[in-house]
């Protein structure tokens, strides 16, 4: 089954590099218009190059703003419907894990969390929810973790936020499926993005990253950490046509990591 998204448009925040980049690459080779966007404008305008090389005939842009705050947000949206057309895929990615002791999180660490997190999405979801409603098609994406679904110890902020978007992800599935816009959820164990590379180069402990990944990848059932590609592979098929009476799903995509379904 080939999975296309031709005359579909599709924003993807955190879309520079990992998991996003990925997702965008999946998706423009499919047929789709992209806007990424995310803060670093140099890895921002190497992603923009590889989006044309994947589907030229398209139209594409590659948006830095800090998803944080709100008027930045409002501009990447306008901006993006300007350039590539309304939205009809939204992608939410942004974040990275914050997770550390609890009693060593401040309130402003617990804001920032919540704000590049979850209101980034409350925000990005309420400003193309009406486009997708108005065409009786829509597909959104949050990116969550396996926080969201089973916290463990010293995983604050970041298992909050991510499970405050499972709850959202659940409310809007169902407030929306008779417009036909789907709401659905991915939720991330260990794959091999370029946040893994960064933290082995801080640990060290291994000579090679390949070392790295293969260590990581013993404690989970399927005995290896997972690829971006396959993540966006998921994704792909949940943005797609053929996921037409799938929403207010949280699939997990993790090699079994997750003890909750």
């Amino acid at each position: 089954m080939e999975l296309r998204l031709d005359g579909r448009t599709a924003l993807i925040t955190g879309g520079s590099r990992g998991l996003g980049r990925t997702m965008a690459e999946t998706f423009a080779a499919a047929g789709a218009s992209v806007a990424v966007v995310a803060r670093d404008q140099a890895v921002l305008d190497d992603t923009l190059g590889a989006l044309e090389a994947a589907n030229p005939s398209a139209a594409h842009t590659a948006i830095s703003a800090d998803v944080r705050m709100a008027d930045e947000i409002a501009r990447a949206h306008a901006q993006a419907v300007a350039t590539c057309g309304p939205i009809d895929i939204l992608v939410n990615n942004s974040g990275t894990s914050n997770a550390r002791p609890f009693l060593e999180i401040t309130d402003e660490d617990w804001q920032e969390d919540l704000d590049l997190k979850l209101f980034s999405a409350i925000r990005l979801c309420r400003l193309c929810i009406p486009h997708m409603r108005s065409q009786g098609w829509g597909r959104i994406i949050n990116t969550l973790n396996v926080g969201a679904k089973a916290a463990s110890a010293r995983t604050c902020p970041t298992s909050a936020s991510r499970a405050a978007g499972l709850a959202m992800t659940k409310a809007l599935a169902s407030e929306f499926a008779p417009d036909g816009v789907l709401v659905n959820a991915l939720v991330t164990g260990l794959l091999v993005t370029h946040q893994w590379r960064t933290r082995w180069e801080r640990e060290g402990g291994y000579d090679t990253f390949d070392d790295f990944v293969a260590a990581t990848g013993e404690r989970i059932p399927a005995g290896r950490m997972g690829e971006a590609q396959e993540f966006a592979n998921l994704a792909l098929f949940l943005a797609s046509d053929a996921a037409s009476y799938v929403t207010g799903t949280a699939i997990n995509i993790d090699g079994g990591l997750t003890p909750v379904v």
